[in-house]
């Protein structure tokens, strides 16, 4: 099985910030993932998070130049994951970029409560868009290689029975309303040659266990080494969180680093679980995995 040598995460856009910094948060959430295997190495952007001005002043103090992005992952159609992509690829000057996602993330999604209120991709983001801005759709269910040691996941199965349900969301198929399960969410898993697998979410809508459990299953026999996103527990019912804490627990992974959707109940209960091997996310954070 094909692996990377190395891989550095650098968090570009978080809710939070360093304590006496200029670097801007934000509601939103975009990692650069830098992946080496012998002479390859490839920049790949995940996630845009919501304002575009705040990415590209972190990108600047954090020397992240677009111009070096060879692909963008769009995890899911939220607008804190999604907004600026167009913008982000106009920065890099480049035509044919890959921009990978699920097909059905620029479909119609909103929340009916407190009141109707779309929460979806941007009409400024839209498919013809990113064409026209130099993107090249790449809209798969399946895992897509990004290269030898880094795929997506595709679509995710959800199997889990205490990660179903979460945020009541809607679309409108052919003309009918109906809730939305959130089929377009989708992570990143990377195979570090002598460390195990990574795992990067956006907000873990499909339930991080269920997450990790597929990322398993497309690198049969590799250990879990780490976890680092949002894992959208935040709000969720005290029975969630410790399925979810004891689950992830059980893998032993080195390092969970969690954010943004997590919320603070659920982060509490990682730390008093796993101890310093939990690390709030945070803009700006870098993580080095290699051999």
């Amino acid at each position: 099985m094909e692996k990377l040598d190395s891989l550095r995460i650098l968090v570009l856009a978080e809710n939070t910030v360093p304590f006496g910094g200029s670097l801007l948060g934000q509601h939103g959430l975009s990692f650069l993932l830098e992946a080496r295997r012998e002479q390859t190495i490839m920049q790949v952007i995940m996630d845009v998070g919501q304002d575009y001005g705040a990415l590209c002043t972190n990108m600047q103090q954090l020397n992240v130049n677009a111009d070096d992005i060879d692909a963008i992952v769009l995890s899911h159609c939220h607008y804190d994951h999604t907004s600026g992509v167009v913008a982000l690829l106009a920065e890099t000057k480049k035509q044919g970029v890959p921009v990978i996602a699920h097909p059905d993330i620029f479909r119609t999604h909103f929340l009916a409560t407190p009141v109707l209120r779309y929460i979806g991709m941007k009409q400024e983001d839209s498919a013809q868009a990113i064409i026209s801005a130099g993107g090249r759709p790449f809209l798969t269910r399946d895992p897509l290689s990004l290269m030898p040691g880094l795929t997506t996941t595709g679509e995710v199965p959800r199997v889990t029975p205490f990660e179903a349900g979460g945020l009541k969301v809607f679309t409108i198929n052919e003309g009918r309303t109906q809730e939305d399960s959130i089929p377009d969410d989708i992570s990143l898993v990377a195979c570090v040659e002598g460390r195990g697998l990574v795992v990067i979410t956006g907000c873990s809508h499909a339930g991080i266990i269920n997450i990790i459990k597929h990322a398993c299953s497309l690198f049969p026999g590799e250990d879990l080494n780490a976890v680092l996103g949002g894992l959208h527990l935040a709000g969720a019912a005290t029975e969630r969180i410790e399925g979810t804490v004891e689950e992830l627990a059980g893998f032993n992974p080195e390092l969970v680093s969690a954010g943004h959707c997590t919320g603070f109940n659920a982060q509490v209960a990682l730390f008093n679980t796993m101890g310093e091997r939990f690390i709030p996310l945070s803009t700006g954070a870098e993580f080095v995995i290699s051999a």
